[in-house]
C-alpha cells in the first residue's frame, strides 16, 4: 500500500462542489471513479478543503492509499486519459504515509478574479464575476489590509459553520487589477471559513464601489457584526490557488 499526492486542476462549472455528495457530480466522486476504472481498487481520496459548486481550482491537493503497481507517472496519465476535460492532474507523486492533504497543509491561497467593464464577457462568462460599475482598487487595497493578521472571521462566513474556532490568520490579501481589466484579490491564510473568502470579496467590492469605507470594513471586522455590506461574492470567479506544506 503506498500513499498517493495528486495536484488536480479543475473547472468547477458543472460541478456540485468537491465534496461527494448522493447523486450529485463532484470532483472528488469523479477522480474517485476514474481510479476505479483503471486500477480496479475503491480507493477514497482526501481534498486539502472543500470547493463549493461552480468554484474552480489551480491548485487542489489530494492523497489517497492504493496497492496498484503502476507508477506515478503512469497512474497520472491513465487518469487524464479517463477524466473528463473539465479535471486535470497536473502533478502525481508517491509521498510518506504521515502526509495527509488537509491536516500537513500550512496555508492555503485563493484568487477572485473580478472582470471590470462595461459589458459582460462571453468567453470568461463561468471564470469571472462581472461587474460593469468602475471599482476603485486603490480603496480596495486600503480596505484590504484590515484584513491581514489573526482576527475572529466569523462575520465572514456562513452562520452554518460548525468549528471550533472561527480565529483565523491571514497572511496577506492582494488586490491588482491587470491590463485585461480584470480584478485580482488573491488571499493566503492558515485556514478558511465556509465562503470567507467569497464574502471578503464582496465586501471589498462594495469599498471599492464607494458604498464602504475601507475604515468601515475595518470596524465590521472587529465589531464581528454582519450590515449590509457584508456581501458574497458569486462562485464562478473564484479559484484554489496553491496548498502550501
Amino acid at each position: 500500500m503506498k500513499n498517493v499526492k495528486i495536484i488536480i486542476e479543475y473547472d468547477g462549472t458543472d460541478y456540485h462542489g468537491w465534496q461527494c455528495q448522493a447523486n450529485l457530480p463532484t470532483v472528488q466522486k469523479t477522480i474517485e471513479d476514474a481510479i476505479r476504472k483503471i486500477t480496479r481498487e475503491n480507493v477514497k481520496i482526501t481534498g486539502s478543503g472543500r470547493t463549493d459548486a461552480g468554484v474552480h481550482a489551480i491548485g487542489q491537493v489530494a492523497n489517497f492509499s492504493i496497492e496498484t503497481q503502476m507508477d506515478p507517472e503512469t497512474l497520472q496519465k491513465a487518469l487524464n486519459s479517463t477524466l473528463p476535460r473539465d479535471i486535470s492532474i497536473i502533478k502525481t507523486q508517491e509521498v510518506p504515509d504521515s502526509f495527509h492533504a488537509q491536516f500537513s497543509s500550512r496555508s492555503k491561497v485563493y484568487e477572485y478574479r473580478i472582470f471590470n467593464r462595461p459589458h459582460p464577457p462571453a468567453l470568461q462568462r463561468n471564470r469571472v464575476w462581472h461587474i460593469q460599475e468602475k471599482l476603485d482598487t486603490k480603496k480596495m487595497r486600503e480596505a484590504a489590509a484590515y484584513l491581514e493578521g489573526t482576527h475572529d472571521f466569523s462575520v465572514f462566513a456562513t452562520a452554518d459553520i460548525t468549528v471550533k474556532t472561527t480565529v483565523r490568520t491571514v497572511k496577506r490579501v492582494h488586490v491588482r487589477k491587470t491590463r485585461e481589466r480584470i480584478i485580482l484579490v488573491e488571499i493566503e491564510a492558515d485556514g478558511f471559513l465556509k465562503r470567507m473568502v467569497r464574502m471578503i470579496t464582496g465586501t471589498l467590492v462594495e469599498t471599492g464601489k464607494g458604498k464602504l469605507t475601507p475604515e468601515g470594513l475595518g470596524r465590521i471586522l472587529a465589531e464581528g457584526q454582519k450590515t449590509k455590506n457584508v456581501f458574497t461574492a458569486p462562485p464562478q470567479g473564484l479559484f484554489l490557488k496553491k496548498v502550501v506544506y
